[in-house]
């Protein structure tokens, strides 16, 4: 039998791990596994099974340093383009690729506070003053 196909998207628990690389740069196993914020801690081996996964995923770089006995992790994307490709799928999974939809609904849940709605009007009059959206309409 074939073996499923990787999925580029981020697990929650990757993606936990990729905001550690995040915010110190390059770390340990040991150093990413102290800084997750998940109770029970995570074993060694588990959390160096996950940077492994990463790696082939291509989201993180593996460094060994000379005379070091551990490898750096170190992110191969950057926050923002992990972000913009998370919202990009939930865009395309639950909104059938309408932005608008996600807009929308955020509005309607009542997650935007007025100062956010206001924030959104004046990016929304300077996107139609630069030619629009990234992706047009998704």
């Amino acid at each position: 039998m074939a073996r499923k196909k990787q999925s580029d998207q981020l697990t929650p628990l990757e993606l936990e791990i990729m905001k550690v690389l995040w915010d110190t740069g390059s770390a340990t196993v040991q150093t990413v596994q102290e800084r997750l914020p998940i109770e029970p801690r995570l074993a060694y081996t588990t959390v160096q099974t996950m940077l492994n996964l990463l790696k082939k995923k291509d989201k993180v770089h593996r460094v060994h340093k000379p005379g070091e006995r551990a490898f750096l992790y170190a992110p191969a994307v950057s926050r923002h383009n992990a972000v913009g490709q998370l919202v990009g799928d939930l865009v395309d999974r639950l909104f059938g690729g309408s932005a608008e939809g996600l807009v929308m609904s955020m509005v309607e849940q009542r997650y935007l506070k007025p100062e956010d709605l206001d924030k959104l009007n004046r990016m929304v009059a300077e996107s139609k003053q630069s030619g629009g959206g990234r992706h047009g309409n998704r």
